[in-house]
């Protein structure tokens, strides 16, 4: 009997922590930490899934630390890799490195990166091991659970919402003066500035100096909290221009600026110069392959640039979408295959619509309808093939361990070319009968 009672309250507890993630989470943080643990050991890593990332990170990872090791590998590899992150970011570095060793090295890998912040960003600055309180706290807890757990702070507790986004912050003056049974949210004020964690330092600087702040919340692209800059701290950093990606993604090197020697600058694009003339010629000789086609219909070589360009552009859309993805952790390796069947279903789409609208024009100026059908079908290829490009070229610089942003155009301009041109003058030449 008293097994089945003890299923039975498991599966209850199960249904609440699947389907009421948001309570669940408030009801463990309020439980002494082992005692949640225990009451969490009997569920699985799938369970624990959707309560895990609405847990402070604290207290998720006083969880992680009572559960066994297969438990935590599983979670951490089933977490995105930002919420993964963002708990293991409340460890201490030795800490951090040794849940990491329990993972996959691909899935480590992920969070390694979400973990990590360019030296000149917010991300870098911020001080993670933070205290993050709910608005529903008393005034009581709160300053029972400050002396526990004897968080930094300055002169403010941020607080969240249920899903850890940041949604105010109360004075700890106020806190101090104010009756043991007051609410946090009745405490509460807007907060008046915060931060990307990939906002450059100058922005930081500009934004302390602009809301004369002693510190600034640091928030990921959903809002939730990841940390906070102190003001002392931007006294220690030394300031840099922020280095802009756009010209490693035309092959200039991070090291140029506008006033460097000529030779310096030669130095740094003369290579990929290089590299991009030896795509242009592949390009070029796709084209020779069908010179007797366009030799026979002297107006493929007049619409030839138009398939190229619109693949060149769908490409090009693509690909800064998913590098945005990349460089704000939207998105990591593992979702290759949902983002480049997302661009190329865009690419099929678009590529119907610009082939109706291509087709009505070429039959208005040549009359021919095989040349619209070559035109049509061409441009459909092309834009798939340039969207699968444009996803796919970024995310496999980055799994290689290259910066995505040096080399993904010039790989995705030559992959367009290539492609808009074959489908072109390939179909053309399987349909020479219709022109």
């Amino acid at each position: 009997m008293e097994a089945t009672t003890s299923a039975a309250i498991v599966a209850l507890n199960k249904r609440f922590l699947l389907d009421y993630p948001h309570i669940a989470a408030q009801r463990i943080e309020a439980m002494p930490p082992d005692e949640a643990a225990e009451a969490l050991r009997a569920h699985d890593a799938n369970t624990l899934v959707p309560v895990m990332p609405r847990l402070s990170p604290e207290v998720a990872a006083q969880l992680l630390a009572n559960f066994e090791q297969a438990t935590v590998a599983r979670l951490l590899t089933e977490l995105s890799p930002g919420d993964a992150a963002r708990i293991l970011a409340s460890l201490e570095e030795s800490g951090r490195k040794n849940y990491l060793g329990w993972l996959e090295e691909s899935a480590a890998r992920e969070i390694r990166r979400a973990l990590e912040y360019p030296a000149d960003s917010a991300g870098h600055l911020m001080e993670t091991r933070i205290a993050q309180f709910r608005g529903s706290a008393t005034v009581g807890e709160t300053l029972a659970r400050l002396r526990k757990v004897r968080a930094k702070t300055t002169r403010s507790l941020f607080i969240v919402d249920e899903d850890n986004r940041l949604s105010g912050r109360a004075s700890i003056q106020d806190i101090a003066l104010a009756a043991p049974e007051t609410r946090l949210d009745e405490l509460a004020r807007p907060v008046a500035a915060a931060v990307s964690a990939l906002a450059p330092t100058e922005e930081v600087v500009e934004v302390l100096e602009r809301s004369k702040l002693a510190d600034l919340p640091v928030i990921d692209i959903d809002g939730r909290l990841l940390g906070i800059i102190y003001h002392a701290t931007l006294l220690q950093v030394v300031q840099e221009d922020a280095t802009a990606d756009i010209q490693t993604m035309v092959g200039a090197s991070k090291d140029e600026r506008a006033l460097s020697p000529t030779l310096f600058a030669v130095r740094k694009r003369l290579p990929w110069m290089q590299i991009n003339l030896l795509t242009a010629f592949l390009a070029a000789s796709v084209v020779g392959l069908f010179e007797s086609t366009i030799a026979q219909f002297t107006a493929l070589a007049v619409l030839l640039p138009v398939v190229a360009g619109q693949a060149g552009n769908a490409g090009a859309q693509a690909l800064a979408v998913t590098m945005r993805g990349l460089a704000l952790r939207e998105i990591g390796l593992r979702h290759w295959f949902r983002v480049t069947r997302k661009e190329v279903q865009t690419g099929l789409i678009n590529g119907l619509a610009i082939a109706l609208t291509c087709g009505i024009g070429v039959f208005a100026w040549s009359g021919s309808l095989g040349l619209v059908v070559v035109i049509a079908m061409s441009m459909v290829l092309a834009m798939v093939a340039a969207g699968f490009a444009g996803a796919l070229v970024p995310i496999m610089l980055t799994r290689l361990g290259q910066d995505p942003a040096q080399s993904s155009s010039i790989i995705l301009t030559t992959v367009t070319d290539v492609a808009g041109f074959f489908s072109f003058l390939g179909i053309a030449t399987l349909l020479a009968g219709m022109l």
